[in-house]
């Protein structure tokens, strides 16, 4: 048995674009006291009404190669030209501090973190309930033209053979369903064995009669 602060855990929920992972990891953060979001960086320019440190760290490409090529980021990629990436330090710093980490980002970011630190993250992909679903999301946001919604739904083909790197699937078909089965995840997580032992350290002690 031992001692010592418990770290916290590591985080990565993937989903295909319309499946709405992005709200669901907004409504798990804000309902979870011991879960931060980790704040990409990324070389493109804000969007209206984002805030740097909040939506993203906005940097330039030459800053965003210097942060590469020194190692500092967990997993990183250029999308449309753009780099965007994960700071290893500070999502270090915050599973040090006892604080879990959630990381929102494709299966190719998934799997570098994988790579890079092995069996140290729980990883979830949200499923649509279906294609035609998900065509109907990514069309109600009234952004993309129909051949960008084709595109869009090509990739999240391209995505969802990636399910099985995954720890957990969740289906988002009910949005307050799936929220309970995110939090039901986490909750199991934090009982695990390993981390009840940091966690349970002296209560343990305490009930096997351990004195030292």
């Amino acid at each position: 048995m031992t001692g010592g602060a418990e770290r916290g855990i590591l985080w990565i929920i993937s989903a295909p674009s319309g499946a709405g992972k992005t709200s669901l990891a907004r409504a798990l953060v804000a309902a979870t006291p011991q879960l931060r979001s980790s704040v990409s960086y990324t070389t493109r320019p804000p969007r209206p009404g984002e805030a740097e440190g909040a939506d993203y760290h906005f940097v330039s490409m030459e800053a965003f190669t210097a942060m590469a090529e020194r190692g500092e980021f967990l997993e990183y990629a250029r999308v449309h030209g753009n780099g965007y990436g994960t700071s290893e330090p500070w999502v270090k710093s915050q599973l040090f501090a006892g604080t879990d980490c959630l990381l929102e980002i494709d299966w190719q970011g998934a799997r570098q973190v994988r790579e890079r630190l092995p069996g140290q993250a729980v990883s979830i992909f949200i499923l649509p309930p279906s294609v035609a679903a998900l065509a109907e999301r990514l069309r109600g946001r009234g952004q993309d033209s129909e051949t960008v919604i084709a595109r869009r739904l090509a990739a999240a083909r391209e995505e969802l053979l990636h399910y099985d790197e995954f720890d957990y699937l969740v289906v988002n078909d009910h949005f307050q369903d799936a929220l309970a089965d995110l939090q039901s995840i986490v909750h199991a997580e934090h009982l695990r064995l390993g981390y009840q032992q940091h966690a349970q350290h002296q209560r343990l002690k305490n009930l096997l009669g351990i004195n030292s």
